[in-house]
Formats: structure tokens, sequence, C-alpha cells
């Protein structure tokens, strides 16, 4: 008789457990609910690469200011490798992570990782590079990715003289862009062409490669040696008998790999000065280059501000509170125009730099040396 009841009192107990678990349960099936508060939430963060020190500066810059709103963070960096990086998510899926901010390496690989994600009630901050394919992305936070090419080319055209009609040329240029699996590759490209287009067409620009198509300039993963193999050939190619008078390159890595196939053709003298060369994110090798006079520009992105934006949106979502955009209708990532926040970006040379880059704290002069 003891033991009779023994077991019933087993089994009662036991179907109790059994219903409390059900009951935190989502509807769909996964065993995460959504968390109708932050603090204490974990953030995952999967940004592409550490080669890139912009990359590694988003991601610290967002773990410093979500840990002081009080979130924990699970930062990983794919190293270009997209399976990794697809691993990564994966498994910040399983640890349970509340929110997911993506820097994809390749845009158009996490269609299916993001399902998972989105099976499991968990949000999206697609950051700087547009995830595309998916309608699992919640929002986009990025800087304006065509009015970085504007102000490349606006800074070539500019100081060859052509916009005052100082000078008519014509004038040597070569083209660069970046990663095609890079969805911002297009924004830059379209931005630089639209600008650089009435002077190619009258002839004040040309390009002597006539490599004037985004797939004949696009340089794999951002990499500065494919960049520089690549500026070795145009240089044996077509210019034998001629000078570059300017590159138009859209990242600084990419500037770097540029300069360094200039150098070894001659350029940097003052017979055979180096052409202009732009740039894109600020990197200090690329600043003590302008400081040097090689490169020639580069735009700078403050990633601490993008950053700041990264986390207000999460913040605002776990809270269930309004998320500030100022974009609803530019990027459509194939799925859905994704709501978007852009922050303006900023040409620097050799005038302002100090100004915009060392004054407000963003590099420290002493890096500079």
């Amino acid at each position: 008789m003891r033991h009779s009841r023994r077991t019933a009192m087993t089994l009662v107990t036991g179907s109790l457990v059994l219903a409390l678990a059900a009951c935190g349960q989502s509807s769909s099936g996964g065993s995460k609910e959504t968390k109708t508060g932050g603090k204490g939430s974990t953030i995952g963060i999967a940004m592409p690469t550490k080669s890139s020190e912009r990359w590694i500066n988003d991601g610290n810059n967002m773990v410093k200011q979500f840990k002081a709103l009080g979130y924990k963070t699970d930062l990983q960096y794919g190293e270009d490798d997209v399976d990794h990086q697809v691993s990564q998510i994966e498994n910040m899926i399983t640890k349970g992570v509340d929110v997911l901010v993506v820097a994809a390496i390749d845009g158009k690989a996490l269609s299916d990782v993001l399902q998972q994600a989105a099976d499991q009630h968990i949000k999206v901050i697609s950051y700087d590079r547009l995830i595309l394919g998916t309608p699992n992305v919640d929002y986009y936070a990025s800087f304006d990715n065509e009015k970085v090419g504007v102000l490349q080319a606006t800074y070539i055209i500019d100081k060859l003289g052509l916009k005052s009609g100082a000078k008519k040329g014509p004038f040597n240029i070569e083209l660069f862009a970046g990663s095609p699996d890079d969805n911002n590759t297009r924004y830059f490209w379209d931005g630089a062409m639209k600008t650089l287009k009435p002077y190619l067409d009258k002839k004040e620009l040309v390009v002597r490669s006539k490599q004037t198509k985004l797939d004949q300039a696009t340089t794999l993963r951002w990499d500065g040696a494919t960049a520089q193999k690549r500026m070795d050939d145009l240089l044996t190619k077509a210019y034998s008998s001629a000078d570059v008078d300017a590159v138009l390159s859209p990242y600084d890595g990419i500037s770097i790999g540029v300069l360094s196939s200039l150098k070894s053709d001659g350029y940097g003298t003052s017979a055979k000065p180096y052409p202009i060369v732009t740039g894109q994110d600020g990197e200090v090798a690329s600043v003590k280059s302008i400081i040097a006079g090689q490169q020639t520009q580069t735009v700078y992105k403050d990633t601490r501000a993008l950053a700041k934006q990264a986390v207000q949106m999460a913040d605002a979502m776990l809270n269930k509170k309004k998320v500030e955009v100022n974009d609803t209708t530019t990027y459509n990532n194939g799925k859905k125009v994704v709501p978007s926040y852009l922050l303006k970006p900023v040409s620097v040379d050799k005038s302002n730099y100090k100004a915009e880059m060392v004054d407000s704290g963003y590099i420290k002069a002493s890096d500079l040396k």
C-alpha cells in the first residue's frame, strides 16, 4: 500500500514537471521564448574577419556598449570562411542568444541559418553589409554606401581639376571594386560611376585597360594581395608608355595593395609621383600612408557611431520600444525592404585627418608616429 501511494505521487509529480516544461515552449515548437526585457539577455555578434582593423574595432565597440547596458555578448570572427561563420551563428542560436548582429562574409549564404534563428524568435540586425535573400532580417545598420562612392569619385575629379574646369585632361584612371559577394560593393560602385560617367563620356578620364564593368573590377574578399596582382597586370598591359593619374579604390586594404604595385613599378619619385589613390575605412596604415604622401584619400566611417546604432536597435527590440530608422525604401534584399539606419561618411585626406579622426579620439596621435 505504501509502495502504491509512493508510485502514484511520483507519477503526479512527473506530470506536473512535464506540464510546466510544456508551458515554457513557444507556439512554434521551439524551446525559446521572446524576452520582454533586455537586462541579462545575450547578444550574438558575428563579424567577418580580424584581418581588417575596422572589424576588430566594430566588434570591440559593440561589446563595450552592450555590456554597459547590462547585456552579455558572444563575439565571433569568421575569418572570411563562410562555412565557419554559419557554424558560429548556429552555435550562438543553440546557446540561446536573444539578438544576432551579423556582418556577413557572404550576404547570400545565411538564409538557412537565419531561418533557424527565426524559428527560435531571435531578432537579427544586419550590420554594415546587407544580408540578402531572406525575410529573416529585422533591421539594417550601415553608412550611406552610395555616398561613399560619390565621395571617392568627387575627390578624384576635384584633385585633377576637372570640376573647376582648370584642366580638361585626358587623365588615365583605373577602377577597383570590392568583393563580389558583398552587397555594399554595388552601392560603392554605383555611387562612384554615376559621378565619374560625365568625365568618362567626354574622354576627360580614360580607362586604358578598358576594364570598366563591375565584374571586371571586383576584388574577392577585399584582399590587398589580390588587388596588388591585378594592378601589376594593368600596369604591364596598359601602361608601358603612359602613367596612371588616378586609381578608384573602394577600401584601404585594396589601396595598400595598389600602392605596393605602383611602388614596384617606379612610382613615388619626383619624376613619377604616385597617382591619386582613394580608400575607405580610415585604417591606421592608410592614414599613415596619407601623411607620407602615398595614399591620397580615405572615407572615414566612425564605427563607434555605427556600433552605437546597432546597440540601440537591439536594446529597443528587446524592450519592445520603437526602433529608430531613417530609410525604409532603399535596401531591398530580394525578399523584403529592410528598415535601415544610415550614417554619414566623411572624406578625409592630409588636410583634415587630424580634425576628423585624431581630435575626435578615433585614432590616437601616437598610433600615427
